[in-house]
C-alpha cells in the first residue's frame, strides 16, 4: 500500500477550504438576520456589524436598557445573560418560550425565522 503526502495534505486542505466557505456563509446568515432583526426593531441595520455596539443594540431591543451588555465581560455571567438575552428577544417579537430555546441552542436556523417571518417588535417584556 502506497501512502503519498501529497495527496493527503491536498484532501486535507480541500476540507479545510469547504469548512471555511461554510463557517462563511453561516456568519453572513447571522449578520444578514441580525440586520433585519435591528431594522424590524427600529435600530439601524448598519449596527449587526459593529463590535460591541451590536450587544449593546440587542440588549436595548431585549430588556430596554442597553448598558446591560458590560454583563457579558463578567465570567460565568455572561454565559446566563446571553441566555436570558435571546428569551428576552424572543419575547420581545411575540414569540414563546419554545421558540426562546430554538434560539439558544439553534441560533442558525431561529434568528433567520425571527428576521424573516411576519413578527412584529413588541418591545421589552
Amino acid at each position: 500500500m502506497s501512502y503519498s503526502y501529497n495527496s493527503t495534505y491536498g484532501a486535507a486542505t480541500g476540507a479545510m477550504a469547504i469548512y471555511y466557505i461554510i463557517m462563511l456563509a453561516l456568519t453572513v446568515l447571522l449578520l444578514v438576520s441580525l440586520w433585519k432583526i435591528f431594522v424590524k426593531a427600529g435600530k439601524p441595520g448598519w449596527a449587526a456589524i459593529v463590535p460591541f455596539y451590536n450587544f449593546y443594540c440587542l440588549f436595548e431591543i431585549s430588556f430596554g436598557n442597553g448598558w446591560l451588555f458590560l454583563l457579558i465581560f463578567v465570567p460565568c455571567v455572561n454565559v446566563v445573560m446571553q441566555i436570558i438575552a435571546y428569551v428576552k428577544l424572543a419575547q420581545a417579537f411575540g414569540k414563546s418560550g419554545g421558540f426562546a430555546v430554538g434560539v439558544i441552542f439553534l441560533p442558525y436556523i431561529f434568528l433567520p425565522i425571527l428576521a424573516f417571518d411576519g413578527s412584529q417588535y413588541y418591545g421589552p417584556a
